[in-house]
Order: C-alpha cells, then structure tokens, then sequence
C-alpha cells in the first residue's frame, strides 16, 4: 500500500512526463488515495490529459479534478462552433448531419442521437481537442436497437480479452439495454476498460458503474 506521500510524487511525476500537460500550473493534494488536482490550465484538453495522467499511477483511489481552463487566446463561440461542427463531419466513424452542436462561452454541448457507444466518445473526445474549448457536455443518445441474446456473453468474452485475472471479479448484468457491472477493479483505468468494452456491446443505451476498486 502505498502512502499518500509517495502517491504524491508518483502523480507529479506522471504529470511532469507527459509533455502534452503544463505540470507547473498544476498542484497536487494527495488524502487516503484521493487525488486532487487544482489549478489553470490553457486547454481543456490539456486538463483531460492531466486527469488520465493521475489515475495511470496505480494505488490512486479517485480523482478530484479542480481545473479551471483559461484559454490563452479567446475565440468567438461562432468559431468554435464552427471548427466542431465540420471536425465532427468530417471523422469517418461519425455518421454525418445527425450531431447538434451549441457553444456557449466556450463550452460546447453535443446533441443528437448516434448507433454505438464508441460514436458517441469518439464525438466528444474530437471536439475536447479543438482550439478555445473551455468544456463539453455530451447529452448524445443511442438508438434504440435490439440486443442480441448472447450479448453478456459478448461483454464478458472480451473483458477476458482484456485481462483475464480481472475479468473474475466483474460481473456483468443486462435488462432493458441497461449494462450493470458489478464487482470489484484494482485500478481506475480497469474500470474504464470494463465499461468500454460494455459500450462497445451491439444494443447497450446504458451502463451503470458499480465496480469498486479492491
């Protein structure tokens, strides 16, 4: 186990790797395995990017991010909205002039209804990246779409894909298209591989999270 003082390191570090994250601008607060993240970063990239930094680092419990994003150059929100607008038309795994896109001082809310789970991050990592984006609320919906009768077997097939050991300890529950997981994880990005791979499912409009971490 280790303690929250070598945790805090760990995460400084992990922060000061990757070059894509302003380490300087970022403190860190380490209490029983919670980290908490204060600061102003330029991006809200950027702020996604140090959040995945600190649940890489193992034994960190939960993440606490109080990030403000304060973009070096102000853009209108027309341009933004239009910079999203045609990123989104443009991937090739978004279907085209089904996502609604609104900007409001920089925050961009996403709308609209797509066929898979994996369409629907993609939607909003693509425009988490663009330029002034302050943040993103992502009210997409999945399509009603009939599972098929083997789809917890499916999940669970490619949660051993995944890793086996953890796979053991998930449980995996289906009703209504809902996805429930329960069970316990050993890390936040275990659990973040589980419920990609219950989004990834043909037929899931939902998956309910109640993994803890051993």
């Amino acid at each position: 186990m280790k303690t929250d003082h070598q945790l805090k390191k760990e995460v400084t570090d992990e922060l000061d790797w990757d070059p894509s994250i302003d380490a300087s601008a970022i403190g860190v607060e380490v209490h029983d395995g919670v980290v908490t993240l204060n600061g102003h970063l330029r991006s809200y990239a950027g702020k996604l990017a140090a959040e995945r930094a600190a649940e890489k680092v193992s034994g960190v419990r939960a993440v606490v991010v109080n990030l403000d994003v304060r973009p070096a150059s102000v853009l209108s929100d027309e341009a933004i909205g239009t910079a999203a607008r045609d990123a989104l038309q443009w991937h090739v795994h978004l279907p085209q002039d089904v996502i609604k896109v609104r900007v409001e001082k920089g925050w961009v809310t996403l709308a609209g209804e797509v066929d898979w789970g994996y369409q629907r991050r993609i939607a909003e990592r693509t425009v988490s990246h663009l330029r002034g984006v302050t943040g993103v609320t992502n009210l997409i919906r999945l399509m009603a779409r009939n599972a098929p009768p083997d789809v917890v077997e499916r999940i669970q097939a490619a949660l051993r894909r995944h890793a086996e050991r953890e796979a053991k300890h998930i449980n995996v529950s289906m009703k209504d298209g809902t996805v429930t997981l329960t069970g316990h994880v050993d890390s936040i990005l275990e659990r973040q591989a589980a419920l990609g791979a219950a989004w990834s499912a043909p037929g899931v409009s939902a998956v309910v999270d109640h993994l803890h971490l051993a």
